[in-house]
């Protein structure tokens, strides 16, 4: 009988080994900020306005939000953040979070950019992975006629050509740098194109090793389906399947749309289908040979992949399974994971700080929507202050 990983995620001295007591107190502010609903949108709120304002509260954001859930500004200001990280087992993902314009000029500086952080990222061997939305490199509108199956004008399949180009582009450079690379999920109506583009670059590119990964948002009640009918496909025309299911991010967009529309709704009728094909997806994986990218800031989760691996004889180390959490959320995951053996990998967002707050945005809603989650974080800072002030 397989002996049970021993790894527990209530060890608060491993989860917050990186933290000063000063970084630690400035993480009670902004989660106890976060836990309350009206104080959050407030101060988003607030700050969005003052830079629309051109008024000076960058120093404040660098200090607060930004500084707790970005690297930096730049490239070079986040792998200061990535080698901090490095230090205790954690390792990174340079992830730029900006907006673009949406025209061709803003597509090429986007994929030029992530590609500048591929290049640094191959001179580390803390940063194993490239990333990247579809959304970024080319017009989705294009997208979604595609997948509405209507015809393109001669420009449109010029855009869309270049944009091919673009996920290529970035695909081969994960190739040929050692890296590997994972494609973003995002809605569902053009989601089949970024599908598309994802198995061709794997069908060129994971020939020797898993380079390529897709990504299924498991809230879609199709993504347990996909993900599987997809790797039968990989199978059977002899490449290597990457997968990272997701618990998902567009949920309350994708009910709007399909209500308006009148077409089915997508999204699975509660959180426990969502948790149940998760962790289906997680379990198929496993057992059937994808190489699996298991993001997700969910201890139960994380645990129950632990002991699947275990079951099935897959190193803490194997190249076939990382874990993943965001910078700045659930270190109690990270960290015990990195101190116990596994391969974590920590998505660290990064860009002009006045351009990451659509980023931060979401990323104070989805604290305070997500079941307890602030609630959670800032327990457990709570906990670890008050142990370090005992002294045990």
């Amino acid at each position: 009988m397989p002996v049970k990983p021993n790894i527990s995620f209530e060890n608060l001295e491993v989860a917050f080994a990186s933290k000063s007591d000063a970084e630690l107190r400035k993480m009670y502010l902004i989660f106890a900020t976060l836990n309350n609903n009206l104080i959050s949108d407030l101060g988003i709120g607030l700050a969005n306005l003052a830079f629309k304002l051109k008024l000076p509260v960058k120093g404040i954001m660098k200090k607060t939000m930004f500084g707790h859930f970005c690297g930096g500004e730049t490239i070079s200001e986040s792998i200061e953040a990535c080698r901090k990280l490095a230090k205790y087992g954690v390792h990174s993902i340079l992830d730029l979070s900006v907006e673009g314009k949406g025209d061709e000029e803003s597509f090429d500086k986007t994929c030029e950019e992530i590609y500048q952080t591929m290049i640094e990222s191959a001179k580390t061997d803390y940063m194993p992975f490239g990333v990247f939305k579809t959304t970024g490199l080319g017009d989705y509108h294009i997208m979604e006629k595609i997948q509405a199956g209507e015809k393109l004008s001669a420009a449109e399949e010029l855009a869309f050509s270049k944009l091919k180009g673009r996920v290529d582009r970035l695909c081969k450079a994960a190739h040929d740098l050692g890296l590997k690379i994972l494609v973003d999920a995002e809605e569902s109506w053009f989601q089949n194109v970024i599908d598309d583009l994802a198995y061709e670059a794997m069908e060129k590119y994971n020939r020797e090793r898993c380079v390529v990964y897709n990504t299924y948002q498991m809230y879609r009640h199709d993504s347990l389906e996909r993900l599987k009918k997809a790797h039968q496909v990989a199978l059977e025309s002899g490449y290597l399947f990457g997968a990272k299911p997701v618990r998902g991010a567009y949920m309350e967009k994708e009910r709007e749309r399909a209500q308006e529309m009148g077409y089915v709704d997508p999204i699975q009728p509660n959180k426990a289908a969502t948790d149940r094909d998760y962790d289906a997806a997680i379990k198929y994986s496993v057992e059937s040979g994808v190489y699996l990218v298991c993001a997700t800031h969910n201890e139960k989760s994380s645990l129950q992949l632990t002991e699947l691996m275990n079951l099935h004889g897959i190193e803490p180390k194997s190249d076939r399974v990382y874990f993943s959490q965001l910078y700045g959320m659930s270190d109690v995951i990270s960290f015990n994971l990195a101190k116990a053996g596994y391969h974590v990998v920590k998505y660290v967002p990064y860009g002009p700080v006045e351009k990451v707050m659509p980023y931060l945005t979401r990323r104070a809603a989805e604290n305070t929507s997500i079941a307890g989650q602030s609630s959670r974080e800032f327990e457990l800072v709570k906990r670890e202050m008050k142990r370090r002030r005992s002294g045990k």
